[in-house]
């Protein structure tokens, strides 16, 4: 397992841009893949972008072209920039990350992920 921290969160005006942080420990050596996710109240947790150890990537649709996900080079910390933000892009963000070697067949699913942050608080007005 890996100990996952975000930060980055906080209130920004629409149109505005943040980038969050998350920093892996633990067994990172194989930490191939790695997600965010955000929850917004009474809404379910959904997958925003997702990333594994070669950087390939992938979006939910609708953050296309103004969220990019992105990993350092030791793979070690994720990374979300996000731009052009909405009123509806208010959440909490999750960092999420999973060592397990398994498939990735599904990069945006929540049962992918094995080790959860804390999340950060993203609010947009």
């Amino acid at each position: 397992h890996v100990q996952l921290v975000e930060s980055g969160g906080g209130s920004v005006q629409a149109g505005g841009s943040l980038r969050l942080s998350c920093e892996a420990s633990g067994d990172t050596r194989t930490l191939n893949y790695m997600a965010w996710f955000r929850q917004a109240p009474g809404k379910e947790r959904e997958g925003v972008a997702a990333i594994d150890s070669d950087g390939a990537s992938i979006y939910l649709d609708s953050m296309k072209g103004r969220f990019i996900i992105s990993r350092d080079n030791a793979k070690t910390i994720l990374y979300l920039e996000m731009n052009s933000l909405k009123p509806e892009d208010t959440a909490m963000y999750y960092c999420a990350g999973d060592n397990r070697g398994g498939s990735w067949y599904r990069p945006l699913a929540t049962f992918q992920y094995a080790d959860w942050g804390q999340g950060t608080q993203v609010t947009v007005s």
